[in-house]
């Protein structure tokens, strides 16, 4: 019996994609530990290969692990089809190769993860393919740096470190107008956000964070919304609408409509993720799940607390500044509103008053707070951006990432709230001296 559909996250997260195994009856998903599948007959795999139907080869391609979690989380983001990936990385390199060729290039925001920045503006160089990045601020900067060469857009929707949510209804619908289409990294705001409802053509998560939520499983996830006509510009997309020599000459478009609008996600499978590798776990992808079926309850407890801290921090007296979407004013503020439904997120930057050297000794002084390379974890975390996750960045780099030498990243757990702001305020205490610490009392 096949899962039934719904359209609540709660249910979804729990339901999508699964409702039984139908020879054990096991109600959690298996974990299917095995590189190769059993074909019926000479014929199956004959079809399975010529992609006139759908089924499992080889689990670097595909696993019934995986398709569970593929499922589920297109559905939560409401797109026709997903492809896990082994980390966020993968899933960010194969969303622009999927569409690029060398001499392409792409409009990026300049709101960036550190990974991504140096993905996009040193790594794709050596594959021939140029980022031009801008300044979400101004959505017409995307229009004024694409040409003909320009295969897609690309943003986070809750970027850290700015926090200043991506303003997608209006970047896709500028997009939408020229043929190009805009990949959304949801990473950040899964359940509050659904970006493809706002014009966003492709979604993709780093599955490590809010969707894993434990800290056990890297991981990557690519949804295909499904809404995007990429025959209608076709001069802009040759990857989908020319023959692909790689797969005895298949025009992707046309080779998988009696699938459905799953051009973008299939070429991604039966090509990129055939020939470059990186696919999801199985023991990975059954762990996510874990995660993913408790993640919209665990996205309003962190929502919730990182409200709660938000405001706390922002009348600290150690505290020059607090940077969370639920502070701030004008068109950020609105275009938050817009775009985030049930939360603000959990992540938040802080400024303290002592710069980097206090910002440095609070982090050390943290005693219930993780000091890790990570966010979106059910834990508490926190950790000096400047020092680590941009680092590889040159100092203009990271100003225009929003990164400044004293900056702090918080990432607000599911823990009790009293217990997390004691936290907060004893290291604050400890990273400012003793005039501070009275003032704090």
């Amino acid at each position: 019996m096949s899962a039934p559909s719904f359209t609540n996250p709660e249910t979804i997260a729990l339901h999508a994609g699964w409702r039984a195994d139908p020879t054990t009856g096991s109600v959690a998903v298996p974990i299917h530990q095995t590189t190769s599948f059993q074909f019926q007959d000479t014929g199956h795999a004959a079809r399975l290969f010529a992609l006139a139907e759908l089924g499992n080869i080889y689990t670097r391609i595909m696993n019934p692990t995986v398709d569970v979690l593929e499922k589920r989380v297109a559905a939560l983001e409401g797109g026709v089809a997903g492809l896990a990936l082994g980390s966020g990385q993968a899933a960010t390199t194969f969303c622009v190769m999927n569409l690029c060729e060398a001499g392409d290039n792409i409009v990026s925001s300049t709101d960036l993860y550190g990974g991504t920045w140096n993905l996009f503006a040193n790594t794709l160089k050596q594959f021939g393919v140029e980022v031009r990045f801008v300044d979400p601020a101004d959505p017409e900067a995307f229009a004024r740096a694409t040409d003909a060469r320009t295969r897609c857009w690309y943003a986070e929707t809750l970027p850290n470190p700015k926090l200043h949510v991506f303003p997608i209804a209006e970047v896709a619908a500028l997009g939408r107008r020229l043929g190009v289409p805009l990949i959304m990294d949801n990473t950040a705001a899964p359940v509050i956000c659904r970006p493809l409802e706002h014009g966003a053509a492709v979604v993709m998560h780093s599955t490590t964070k809010w969707i894993g939520g434990h800290g056990t499983s890297i991981g990557g996830l690519v949804v295909d919304g499904g809404n995007f006509d990429w025959e209608a510009h076709a001069e802009r997309f040759p990857t989908l609408n020319k023959p692909d020599p790689s797969y005895h000459g298949a025009v992707w478009t046309q080779a998988v409509k009696p699938l459905g609008p799953i051009a973008y996600i299939i070429r991604m499978r039966t090509c990129l993720l055939r020939d470059i590798g990186a696919p999801m776990a199985p023991m990975n992808a059954f762990l996510t799940i874990q995660g993913l079926e408790t993640l919209p309850l665990r996205m309003e407890r962190h929502c919730a607390n990182a409200l709660r801290v938000a405001a706390h921090l922002a009348q600290h007296p150690a505290v020059a500044k607090v940077i969370h979407p639920s502070l701030m004013e004008g068109e950020w503020k609105r275009r938050a509103d817009a775009h985030l439904k049930g939360g603000y997120g959990s992540l938040m930057g802080i400024e303290l008053k002592g710069g980097k050297e206090a910002g440095q000794r609070f982090i050390e002084a943290l005693r219930m707070f993780y000091h890790v390379a990570n966010i979106g974890d059910a834990r508490s975390l926190a950790i000096h951006p400047a020092t680590t996750t941009h680092s590889q960045l040159s100092e203009a780099e990271q100003a225009a990432s929003g990164v400044t030498p004293g900056y702090v990243r918080l990432s607000i757990g599911i823990e009790h709230i009293d217990d997390i702001i004691a936290d907060l305020d004893q290291a604050l205490a400890a990273a400012t001296g003793p005039g501070m610490k009275a003032a704090a009392e």
